[in-house]
């Protein structure tokens, strides 16, 4: 399976090389694939550098992985990127699993804090799956089996940020994603990631990046797409059919 990542990189996993690398997006980039596909891999498309002895590998914006065991480590890197180390460690926890340590290797064998790091095992993929629900600090304490005050002493302990701030990043981050989906309003938007209203939206959203919603999309996607045809890149069309390898790329939304 393939796809352009929410930050406009490409994550291919396993086979899925067989779809990306016609569109010569991956010329001179250093791959993975299963050792079974690695030589035809390595025929077909010479200009690949392929080293399947690697079951993990990241050149510039483009992930590759090697089998379906690496797809945990795959999707705990990316989870680190977005939220960072902790968040990306509660989620291995729950793999029983460690974070890789981003070269495609697994670190040392990861020691997770006992109390009260384990209170929050559940809670932050709860948070993620009920952006939209009220997230305040006496919910979030509840679900905890905390008190308030202490949950938010521990919060600020194990993560280094409030949970009011901690709650906004994780919301910011899932309407970057939906802006991106054509025809939704910022009012829907708002809501659906748990903001009171779009007003209320955009004075997060400018305070966190520095720009309203709707002009940062269309700077970062100018800016991409700059950056792209500098680097040589190829750059796929957004309008108009497309190709059963284009649609591979698409860029998809929170399930």
């Amino acid at each position: 399976m393939t796809k352009v990542a929410h930050h406009l990189g490409g994550v291919n996993h396993i086979g899925g090389i067989y779809g990306v690398a016609p569109t010569g997006l991956l010329d001179g980039r250093e791959v993975t694939t299963h050792w079974r596909y690695a030589s035809d891999v390595a025929r077909c498309f010479p200009n690949l550098r392929v080293d399947p002895r690697r079951h993990l590998v990241k050149d510039g914006v483009f992930y590759t992985s090697s089998g379906p065991g690496a797809a945990i480590d795959l999707s705990l890197t990316l989870i680190e990127e977005d939220y960072g180390r902790h968040v990306s460690s509660v989620v291995a926890q729950e793999f029983v699993s460690a974070p890789t340590n981003g070269n495609g290797k697994l670190p040392s064998p990861l020691v997770f804090d006992s109390q009260p790091a384990d209170r929050f095992a559940e809670l932050i993929p709860w948070i993620m799956r009920n952006l939209h629900e009220d997230l305040s600090v006496n919910t979030l304490a509840r679900r905890a089996c905390m008190s308030p005050s202490h949950f938010n002493r521990a919060f600020k302990s194990v993560f280094g940020s409030a949970p009011g701030e901690f709650v906004e990043t994780l919301r910011i981050n899932e309407a970057k994603r939906r802006l991106s989906v054509p025809k939704r309003t910022l009012e829907t938007i708002a809501a659906s990631v748990g903001f009171a209203d779009a007003q209320t939206f955009r004075r997060a959203f400018e305070r966190r990046l520095g720009a309203k919603p709707r002009s940062y999309l269309k700077n970062f996607n100018g800016s991409s797409i700059a950056a792209a045809s500098a680097n040589g890149e190829a750059v796929l069309p957004q309008t108009g059919r497309m190709s059963g390898a284009q649609k591979g790329l698409a860029i998809p939304t929170q399930h």
